[in-house]
């Protein structure tokens, strides 16, 4: 700074004004503190800023993985708009791992994040208990819960499960399937699809565990495994897009017609879908990642939210694999 300030011709003090308050500096003056800043190659010192302020300028977002592009939307519909509000993302993935995600939301926490949005609301106790203790708004997404550790952005899960084996079953479908497992919202969707299944007096779905995060090869291989022991099942209703994805691969590999011999149903709406012609259920990753980011800004500004859980639903997307 003191070159900066030297190269400038002022003083230390208004260098420190034009990074804090610029709107404060009469714009000669900041345009050659800027200046100076770029021959220098000057970068403000962020850390030491925000313990002075206590103000970070970021937001966590902690996703169990970036390997597969179904939360990708919910990022970015967050990124989108606190990004447009100065502050940035600090983003984590958990592996789907409880005491990873526990680790990771403590060391988010100690860069002091001003807020925290994590997908699913079935967090292990100690990571919630940090999240209970934070003092920073904290946003939990893509399902729905009655206690919710603050704010909470997202749809049933269990209601899109019943949704799919409601389709099913309407559609003339009565040996039926679900693959997924390895995930709280996975899970979830398997309970609604049984519980479709059982308010209707029918018999229970044959089920496969497969575990997250999806693979491609993980639905061939869940399928394999459900013809190998249940070689008569009309329909299959797989947890993601992806494994679903893998199954229809596998059908076209053994000569299996979709849905003639097996309907097939996924989960997520994911670009590949369209391309496949796949039922499936359509999500608003985009919105729920936005209306995070909208909560957490109140919050920061002391608006008064008029609501603490927002539902946006679910669109099921009927193609032609069923």
């Amino acid at each position: 700074m003191k070159d900066v300030a030297r190269i400038a011709g002022v003083a230390i003090v208004t260098v420190s004004r034009v990074l804090n308050e610029p709107d404060k500096v009469a714009p000669a003056t900041r345009e050659a503190v800027l200046d100076a800043m770029r021959q220098v190659g000057y970068l403000p010192n962020l850390v030491a800023g925000s313990l002075a302020s206590n103000k970070s300028g970021m937001v966590a977002v902690v996703v169990p993985t970036i390997t597969n592009s179904i939360f990708a939307d919910t990022v970015q519909g967050a990124a989108d708009l606190l990004e447009a509000e100065g502050i940035s993302i600090l983003l984590g993935q958990t592996g789907y791992d409880d005491e990873r995600e526990r680790s990771l939301i403590a060391t988010m926490l100690g860069r002091r994040a001003e807020g925290i949005v994590v997908i699913g609301c079935t967090q292990a106790p100690p990571a919630r208990a940090l999240l209970a203790a934070a003092h920073v708004p904290v946003v939990q997404t893509w399902d729905l819960v009655d206690d919710p550790v603050d704010l909470i952005v997202g749809f049933s899960n269990f209601g899109a499960g019943r949704a799919v084996a409601a389709h099913l079953v309407d559609r003339g479908y009565r040996r039926l399937a679900f693959l997924g497992g390895g995930d709280p919202r996975s899970y979830a969707r398997g309970e609604g699809f049984r519980a479709a299944l059982h308010d209707r007096g029918m018999a229970a779905a044959l089920e496969v565990d497969l575990a997250s995060p999806a693979a491609i090869e993980a639905g061939r291989d869940g399928l394999a495994r459900l013809r190998g022991v249940a070689p008569r099942i009309e329909a299959a209703f797989f947890s993601t897009d992806v494994f679903a994805a893998g199954a229809l691969l596998g059908c076209v590999q053994a000569g299996i017609a979709v849905p003639a011999d097996l309907a097939i149903a996924g989960f997520g709406d994911l670009e590949l879908a369209a391309q496949m012609n796949l039922t499936t259920v359509r999500i608003r990753g985009y919105d729920i990642g936005r209306g995070a980011a909208t909560m957490i800004l109140a919050r920061l500004a002391g608006t008064p939210l008029d609501r603490r859980t927002v539902d946006l639903g679910f669109e099921l997307v009927v193609r032609g694999t069923t």
